[in-house]
């Protein structure tokens, strides 16, 4: 009786999902997105059933990433996501007019959040990738607390000034017992294509220090 009465509280899940990871990053504008998107078509070619949601409320940019401007099936207290390039995918963008700007407080967005956690009609996916706004506020929680993440890939660019954000994004993760997979270094260099060689623009390393 006493170790059930110290047990952790299991996560509730989402059904029919297996594994569900946040790519997440402490600041914006590190490419987070792009990073989420290309991971979702990396794991597709793998041969698993990957969906990806857009949990970005303010700042949706999948249905641009993923070229889809199609709705999804809106049903009483649920919602089918679209299915783009072989991707299962749902945004706040597929829900708002174009360039209409969502003016929720706190609360709203959170309670949207429960919805795309309880009320999507996913099937059956190897793989549930959640595109992160950046930050560490309502919806970071809400979601580390109540979807069963089994994982988050921290994002970042070199500088140290994106370095010190992410590592408080590590730190909330670690808080709400969620591991970290791994960090991916963005931006950390320039290719160039008449002689391939590599520019570190934004220096590089940082990622592997952190």
């Amino acid at each position: 009786m006493k170790e059930q009465a110290n047990a952790t509280p299991a996560r509730p899940g989402i059904q029919g999902v297996k594994f569900i990871v946040a790519i997440a990053s402490g600041k914006g504008g590190v490419g987070k997105s792009t990073v989420a998107v290309n991971l979702a078509y990396a794991l597709k070619d793998m041969g698993a059933t990957v969906g990806l949601m857009d949990a970005d409320i303010y700042g949706p940019s999948q249905p641009g990433m993923l070229g889809s401007s199609a709705k999804p099936e809106i049903g009483d207290n649920f919602l089918r996501p679209v299915v783009q390039h072989g991707i299962k995918f749902v945004s706040m963008g597929q829900l708002v007019p174009n360039d209409g700007p969502v003016v929720w407080r706190a609360p709203m967005a959170t309670k949207m959040i429960q919805q795309f956690i309880g009320g999507v009609v996913w099937g059956e996916l190897d793989y549930l990738l959640i595109d992160l706004p950046p930050g560490t506020g309502d919806v970071q929680l809400t979601l580390a607390q109540q979807a069963s993440l089994s994982g988050a890939v921290i994002v970042t660019t070199p500088q140290e000034v994106a370095l010190g954000v992410a590592r408080k994004g590590v730190r909330m993760f670690r808080q709400v017992n969620v591991p970290i997979v791994g960090v991916i270094e963005n931006m950390s260099g320039f290719v160039c294509k008449h002689c391939g060689e590599m520019t570190p623009v934004f220096k590089q390393g940082g990622g592997k220090r952190m």
